[in-house]
């Protein structure tokens, strides 16, 4: 999820907001990000059911640093980074984002990247970082989005490799998460709000509604996400 304001898409929402919306939908713990990391890392100090994801830029001079002072700080709450390769315009597999992959791989954390838009975000360019680090724990944000066409490919790229998790906000196709489930796994298809870009109550009912058993739809909406940022290190809410 997200905080702050983008006009461009006539939507904002402050941690106090966000916290609230989690509540009232029954979401005890999230990941939150911004461009901002310092706005983050006071959100998530406020806010115990907040942890944070680092937003890594790597064309930006000591991204590299600044990520790794983020996670390793005392009691960090940052669970992993983000990296929006479309809005800071890179290639996935550009050596510069190497440094970051090997750090998450150093301290077994994932990464969050958005997927599904021409030209850096597309699961076939992200597929080249995936590939060239197994090791690596790699999120498709949205799963490819909303095009069909790399909705089935980001599926695709989780069921031929093993490292990567499919996350479910703003793919408009509810059957697709039953499909990533049957075809990528049980553990590797996660919830995700996307707020407030997109609204909970929609993206539960999306889930809910994929036609997976009920275990399974637990797994997607918690299950799944707990194991995969916190281990054996868990909260007792994660939601």
């Amino acid at each position: 999820m997200h905080v702050g304001s983008f006009p461009l898409f006539n939507v904002a929402i402050d941690d106090d907001g966000l916290v609230t919306q989690m509540r009232e939908h029954g979401i005890d713990t999230g990941m939150v990000f911004h461009p901002d990391n310092q706005l983050i890392r006071d959100a998530i100090a406020r806010h115990p059911g907040l942890y944070g994801l680092v937003w890594a830029n790597p064309r930006m001079p000591g991204a590299v640093e600044e990520t790794r002072r983020l996670l390793d700080e005392p009691g960090s709450r940052f669970r992993g980074v983000k990296l929006h390769p479309l809005l800071d315009a890179y290639h996935p597999d550009d050596p510069i984002v190497h440094p970051i992959v090997e750090l998450l791989i150093e301290r077994n954390l994932p990464a969050l990247i958005h997927c599904g838009h021409p030209i850096f975000t597309l699961p076939w360019s992200i597929e080249e970082l995936i590939r060239r680090y197994p090791a690596a724990k790699i999120i498709l944000g949205h799963m490819g989005h909303g095009n069909i066409v790399y909705i089935n490919a980001a599926i695709d790229v989780a069921a031929r490799n093993p490292n990567v998790y499919l996350e479910t906000s703003g793919m408009p196709m509810h059957a697709k998460i039953r499909e990533a489930v049957e075809r990528a796994g049980p553990d590797r298809v996660l919830y995700g709000s996307d707020a407030p870009f997109h609204h909970p109550s929609v993206e539960l009912a999306k889930v809910r509604v994929s036609g997976l058993p009920q275990d399974l739809t637990d797994r997607v909406l918690g299950e799944n996400g707990r194991q995969l940022f916190f281990g054996e290190a868990i909260p007792d809410t994660v939601g």
